[in-house]
């Protein structure tokens, strides 16, 4: 059990939860940094964890639901406040309602998570601050210190796995719903350049091309909220051509970017594609969550070998697009 203490100030109105790991601070970073490693131990045990938003950058956001062994429900969200990275984050802490809203009849939490170097490794301080002494009584009541103790005990397996994380890996895909994938790879790079890849044209042709044998004829690419923008493939020697086109909804450079997306010339139904870059030890996690307007549409684009070419291209991105011409 990683837990050193836990304990509970009545006066201060806070709860402090200290744990302690043998990996270095970046590995125990990347484990919340990671939506596809929190989702492994944020949920208590019988109760995993889905994130369907986790952008790692103030004034971002993340959206999760935990699913009981008999199929409920419960969602929460996090507000970041303030992110050092690699050493600290605060975040507003709330519940969510079935409509999907901040549930107003439970409490919010301000929670501050510290990340230290240890003689023997690293240690996470998580200390939640409480608006009063009923709303702390409510929450250990309805289990947030054996939520927190499960939880934590769960960290030790996901941090001692070096290899499903790492830097290397093929893109991979995982279903988050009946109308929701999450596209995850590390690109080595950092951020900021990561960024400039899809949003820099003379960038976008050189590696957004998925098979060998296509070329990009056109290219004109949206960097505000309310642009369009429009991407051409075209067989090497005038072979089949398609494209993709849509609008900027939201645009937080250089971690968040939300676009729709519908094929050019068809009146098909669109898709909504959230881009998140998070920085971790080796280069940039992205995250690239596809909302489908139903699980057929979803299992038909995806058996077309979608996330097989996206990894061709993220490849490209790597050898190609993040050094110089």
């Amino acid at each position: 059990m990683p837990i050193t203490t836990v304990d509970k100030d009545l006066d201060a109105l806070t709860m402090t939860v200290v744990a302690d790991f043998p990996v270095p601070v970046s590995r125990l970073w990347d484990a919340y940094a990671d939506p596809r490693q929190i989702e492994k131990f944020w949920g208590p045990e019988g109760w995993p964890a889905t994130f369907t938003r986790h952008d790692m950058h103030p004034g971002g956001r993340s959206d999760y639901y935990m699913t009981g062994p008999d199929g409920e429900r419960s969602a929460g969200y996090w507000e970041f406040v303030a992110v050092d990275e690699g050493r600290s984050f605060e975040v507003r802490d709330g519940f969510v309602g079935a409509d999907g809203q901040p549930d107003e009849d439970l409490p919010s939490m301000r929670m501050v998570y510290t990340f230290t170097e240890t003689d023997d490794g690293s240690r996470v301080t998580t200390t939640t601050y409480f608006s009063s002494l009923e709303e702390l009584e409510q929450l250990v009541e309805m289990g947030m210190e054996e939520g927190k103790r499960s939880a934590m005990g769960q960290i030790d397996a996901v941090v001692a796995d070096l290899a499903s994380f790492a830097a290397g890996r093929d893109t991979e895909s995982t279903i988050l719903s009946d109308t929701q994938v999450r596209i995850s790879r590390v690109i080595r790079g950092p951020v900021q350049r990561v960024w400039g890849a899809h949003h820099e044209p003379e960038l976008v042709r050189r590696w957004m091309l998925g098979p060998d044998g296509w070329t990009m004829p056109v290219c004109e690419v949206g960097t505000a909220v309310g642009d369009t923008y429009r991407y051409e493939w075209e067989q090497e020697g005038g072979g089949s051509r398609f494209g993709f086109t849509g609008e900027v909804r939201e645009s937080h450079p250089p971690f968040r970017e939300v676009t729709t997306e519908r094929m050019v010339g068809t009146d098909g139904p669109s898709t909504v594609n959230e881009l998140t870059l998070t920085p971790v030890a080796d280069g940039t996690l992205l995250s690239l969550v596809i909302t489908y307007p139903d699980a057929e549409t979803r299992d038909t684009i995806l058996a077309t070998g979608m996330v097989d070419g996206m990894e061709t291209s993220y490849a490209r991105l790597e050898a190609e697009a993040l050094t110089p011409a």
